[in-house]
């Protein structure tokens, strides 16, 4: 059994505030775990959101998911006022790879976000998803259905769960990291090695909070490289990536100096001559490859060609410099 207050106040800012107290029975148990079980009226999808922002504190410090829970701490529960927004649902084309009544998977076009937020409150892919799939499990959620993203500027593959059954069982795979997640991207300067891994983990920068970076006190974060072939003063990259953080192929690679091409927020100087050069206009990254498994059971795995900007840069790459190699 554990202690749990049964009261649940609110503050002055209208927050609804939940004290647990762990027992010796819940000693080891992870912490999404255990507030799942004790908060059972809550999805799992929000415990996690609210467990990445902050809004659960183990004796007053922001603990990740996979934390084991002691007896004697006290863990406060902070559940926003539900803020209400409607999302308009929007005739925008779609690049639909697959579709069945659990999924869409679609080739999101680089300039589009995925969901709404200040400042972006409609022609997202949500809109667009919200008219395409009439039956789609809102749940008063700006969000439906999202269980990973692509940055605005980063083309490629995304699934979109249109059952809340759907979107349990991809969460899973996500924190199960069993989904194959496979880039192309274009960094700047040639790769010494035919293969690296980056294992450095990933937080807010504590410089410049509207970025990213590799800190001391970040998430657990892993991304491996592999060169397809190598120019001048760029490699083109084959990327794949074990965990999910916040713009991390993008972090890992300007923290070995080979930030990607045309990325404004973490490339250098070189990055953007490099894509000026080449008529680029975003950031040189594209999701080719989604592997996962639909929930009926069928393992897939869903590819996007490079689309025409980034194919067209790379051939004024290739005519400007010619690779020096090109690995098997």
């Amino acid at each position: 059994m554990t202690d749990r207050t049964s009261d649940r106040p609110e503050d002055d800012a209208g927050l609804d505030i939940i004290t647990l107290h762990p027992t010796p029975d819940d000693r080891d148990m992870r912490l999404d775990r255990f507030i799942s079980e004790q908060l059972p009226d809550l999805s799992r999808t929000y415990l996690q959101s609210l467990i990445e922002s902050g809004n659960i504190l183990v004796d007053g410090q922001a603990r990740r998911r996979s934390f084991k829970v002691t007896h004697g701490e006290v863990i406060t529960v902070t559940i926003p006022e539900t803020e209400e927004i409607d999302v308009l649902p929007e005739r925008i084309p779609l690049d639909i790879v697959y579709e069945d009544s659990d999924v869409i998977v679609v080739n999101k076009r680089a300039g589009m976000v995925v969901h709404p937020a200040p400042g972006h409150a409609t022609g997202t892919l949500v809109n667009a998803i919200l008219g395409h799939a009439k039956d789609i499990s809102i749940v008063g959620s700006t969000r439906p259905g999202i269980v990973h993203r692509l940055d605005k500027d980063t083309s490629g593959l995304i699934v979109v769960a249109k059952t809340d059954r759907a979107q349990n069982l991809l969460m899973e795979q996500w924190q199960e990291r069993s989904v194959e997640k496979r880039y192309i991207t274009l960094a700047v300067r040639p790769f010494e090695e035919d293969e690296a891994t980056v294992d450095a983990p990933i937080g807010r920068n504590p410089a410049n909070r509207q970025q990213m970076a590799v800190v001391r006190s970040g998430r657990h974060a892993v991304s491996h490289f592999r060169v397809a072939r190598r120019f001048l003063n760029a490699t083109l990259l084959d990327a794949q990536i074990e965990t999910g953080r916040t713009h991390q192929i993008r972090v890992h690679l300007q923290f070995i100096r080979h930030a990607v091409v045309g990325d404004d927020v973490y490339g250098v100087e070189l990055a953007m001559r490099v894509a000026e050069e080449i008529g680029l206009r975003r950031q040189f990254l594209h999701a080719a490859e989604l592997g996962l498994t639909l929930p009926n059971g069928e393992r897939k795995l869903f590819k996007a060609p490079l689309p025409d900007d980034l194919s067209k840069a790379l051939i004024r790459l290739e005519e400007s410099q010619a690779p020096l190699d090109d690995p098997a």
